[in-house]
């Protein structure tokens, strides 16, 4: 096995054991899954869980429990990239219609945002509305920026639509087992919000 590959393979890991997103078994299974043209047995590779102690995640999840009492689906770790993202809101979107609810928008950040998150200490959130109306998804954006700012983040926005807020965070996130977060975890806070 070549540096390159062993370096990447490493990066990858360390990457999916830092989000605190996954169990060891789906970090294998994803190692697998991206590299399986290299016919690797990832079945026995180390993996050692980030030492944080989830406090500052904590406040995000809260705020994201906050945003979902505010008829706001909020999502974490939604999609690899943004167009990834908007597809995963639309579809819990229809789903929580057909059960009835009827959000009025949406906010998240992707595994992408999280990458950066980790590397750089700041975690930029996507919102938006479900009629494509700027004027709703800048009204949506009001409120994440508030919610985010009363949890005491330092939040950057420039208030227009284009651009996505950014807030500094330690990523601290651990993995627990009890929790779901991404669509399913969503559908929950919102279902328990409202």
């Amino acid at each position: 096995m070549n540096q390159e590959l062993v370096d990447e393979i490493e990066y990858t890991n360390e990457l999916l054991a830092n989000s605190g997103f996954f169990s060891k078994g789906d970090i294998a299974e994803i190692l697998e899954e991206q590299f399986i043209e290299e016919d690797i047995d990832f079945s026995n590779i180390e993996i050692s869980f980030s030492q944080g102690d989830n406090s500052n995640f904590e406040v995000l999840e809260n705020a994201f429990i906050k945003l979902a009492g505010e008829n706001i689906i909020a999502i974490h770790n939604c999609g690899y990239d943004i167009e990834e993202g908007v597809t995963d809101a639309f579809e819990l979107f229809v789903h929580l219609k057909n059960n009835k609810y009827d959000p009025v928008g949406f906010c998240f950040y992707t595994f992408e945002d999280v990458e950066e998150a980790i590397e750089d200490n700041k975690l930029k959130i996507t919102f938006g509305d479900f009629e494509n109306n700027p004027d709703k998804a800048l009204e949506i954006g009001k409120i994440v920026f508030s919610t985010l700012k009363e949890s005491n983040f330092d939040v950057n926005w420039d208030k227009t639509v284009n651009n996505q807020i950014e807030i500094s965070i330690g990523w601290d996130k651990i993995f627990d087992e009890n929790k779901e977060y991404e669509m399913e975890g969503a559908f929950e806070a919102y279902i328990n919000n409202n």
